[in-house]
């Protein structure tokens, strides 16, 4: 069998791990905070052809999701309205309607089949700039990620934002290889699919633009790559404005796409809080540079600065491929730390792609070098195995060891350092309500038919899953009354916060998920 085909197997192979990975976590999991409205608003797009619900988060997801929720039969049959939170209001009766796991199946279906093409176009840039072996490395560290495979089946904007930036970055490399219009034309629709995958994919413009500065031809001096580099954005964004206008179903997409750029994050509370290691603020500086380095594996985060390095002295890798390399991550992770809700390590993700390419590049280099390196290639490899299985179904929740240290090494297991990460992030980091299943699970085998206080952070109601209503955060007092407590990870975190309340810091008779600490209160 030739190399190449060998190559082709272990693509697909890897791909299928992948997919799998999210395909059977996705069955054990409830309606994260934000898939509701989501599947709501793709489900009214779809049946009126209007993008009236939802406007703060771009259509292509929304879209994907109310069309296979369409072709399997579940529609939308309300009124569709343009004011107000009526869409909120609706999402959780439409998915109860319809039965929570159905819908939530055949929502989650059109990411889960999408999400593997990110793993073909990585180990294609990876190819392209090193080789395949090099290719093969940075999709295994995709494929392996907990991060990654926890937002793959997600009706969220993280993963499709990634994908199609990476494309478009991909189609932009290649046409600066070799210029012709048909490669314009294609780096223009990936453009114009990005921006509708999620707002954060403007910052690909000013990325665009310098790299089709250092790109351009070089005869004629700084005047004419200004030009050129003018004159290629320019004709990628008429294409684009097409995309976007086929994708919002209007010509009025301009307007529509402005609008629901003014109002990111616009239902957030002004002055919100945020947490990190142990303080609430309303911004840390250094908020994304901590999730990133407590929520990758170890060796992934280790081999993504070496293959940095790598990049940058190597003179193998042309000059305009390393800007490739590092100046889009660079962006993105400025971007997120300037502007972005301190909320989440997903915002990271389009940064993250190329720390697998880099960490591939330095991780095939391993492989190439003497006995020792390739010892600690296996090794990479198997912590980074060890991760994704120790986590398994609870990607989520994921933190490395360095969670824990120096001071609940005992906490360290086979899931890493997940047992802490509560000491350091909370929201989408620890706990984002997609645990239901699991708490009730828990629930009627060890509850004992006891009342129980839920606290817990997510949109659907627990209801929907037989489990009692949430109760008031205010139920976390010095002196709480007996009985048994589910507490959310992303509420332990924030009273963790509080020297008041400090019964959250003894230990709990059992973790849910990596999402419920259950507390049996007895005094």
């Amino acid at each position: 069998m030739s190399r190449s085909r060998i190559h082709g197997l272990l693509v697909m192979a890897l791909c299928l791990a992948f997919f799998l990975q999210g395909l059977f976590a996705s069955r054990g999991k409830s309606p994260t905070f934000d898939e509701p409205i989501h599947i709501v608003s793709g489900a009214t797009y779809i049946a009126t052809g209007r993008i009236v619900a939802n406007l703060q988060h771009p259509p292509l997801v929304k879209e994907l999701a109310g069309l296979s929720l369409a072709l399997a039969g579940i529609h939308w049959k309300g009124p569709v309205e343009g004011r107000g939170n009526w869409a909120w209001d609706a999402a959780n009766p439409f998915l109860t309607g319809a039965g929570v796991v159905r819908a939530l199946f055949w929502a989650r279906l059109p990411l889960l089949l999408l999400t593997p093409l990110l793993g073909v176009l990585i180990y294609w840039w990876g190819r392209e700039l090193a080789g395949p072996r090099a290719g093969l490395c940075a999709l295994f560290l995709f494929a392996a990620d907990p991060t990654m495979v926890a937002h793959s089946y997600l009706v969220t904007t993280d993963v499709a934002v990634t994908l199609f930036s990476l494309l478009f970055l991909l189609t932009l490399y290649r046409y600066l290889q070799t210029p012709g219009a048909g490669r314009l034309l294609w780096a223009g629709v990936a453009l114009g699919v990005a921006l509708c995958a999620k707002f954060s994919a403007i910052f690909l413009l000013p990325i665009a633009a310098i790299l089709l500065l250092v790109g351009a031809p070089r005869p004629g001096g700084t005047g004419a790559r200004v030009k050129f580099a003018v004159r290629m954005l320019a004709g990628m964004g008429l294409v684009a404005l097409v995309v976007v206008e086929v994708l919002y179903l209007s010509w009025r997409a301009p307007y529509l796409y402005l609008l629901g750029l003014h109002r990111v994050n616009r239902d957030h509370i002004p002055g919100a809080m945020y947490y990190l290691a142990g303080q609430l603020k309303t911004h840390f500086a250094s908020y994304f540079a901590v999730a990133w380095l407590l929520k990758e594996p170890l060796a992934i985060i280790a081999l993504a600065l070496g293959g940095s390095v790598l990049v940058w002295r190597s003179r193998a890798i042309p000059r305009l491929a390393k800007f490739f390399l590092l100046l889009p991550p660079a962006v993105f992770f400025l971007a997120c730390t300037l502007w972005a809700d301190d909320i989440g390590v997903r915002y990271l993700m389009p940064a993250m792609a190329f720390g697998y390419l880099a960490g591939g590049i330095a991780l095939a280099a391993l492989w190439n070098g003497r006995v020792f390196h390739r010892a600690a290639a296996v090794a990479a490899c198997l912590w980074v195995v060890l991760a994704a299985a120790g986590i398994y179904p609870d990607h989520l929740s994921y933190f490395n060891e360095a969670a824990c240290l120096p001071g609940h090494t005992e906490r360290i297991g086979l899931d890493g350092g997940s047992r802490c990460g509560t000491d350091w992030l909370a929201d989408s980091n620890v706990d984002w309500g997609q645990s239901l299943p699991q708490l009730k699970a828990w629930l009627d085998k060890h509850a004992g038919g006891r009342n129980v206080r839920l606290l817990y952070f997510g949109f659907l109601p627990p209801e929907a899953y037989g489990l009692p209503a949430a109760t008031d955060y205010q139920e976390l007092t010095p002196l709480p009354a007996r009985g048994l407590y589910a507490i959310s990870a992303h509420y332990l975190a924030w009273g963790l916060a509080f020297p008041k309340l400090a019964w959250l810091r003894e230990e709990p008779a059992a973790v849910v998920g990596h999402a419920y600490y259950i507390f049996d209160v007895d005094y």
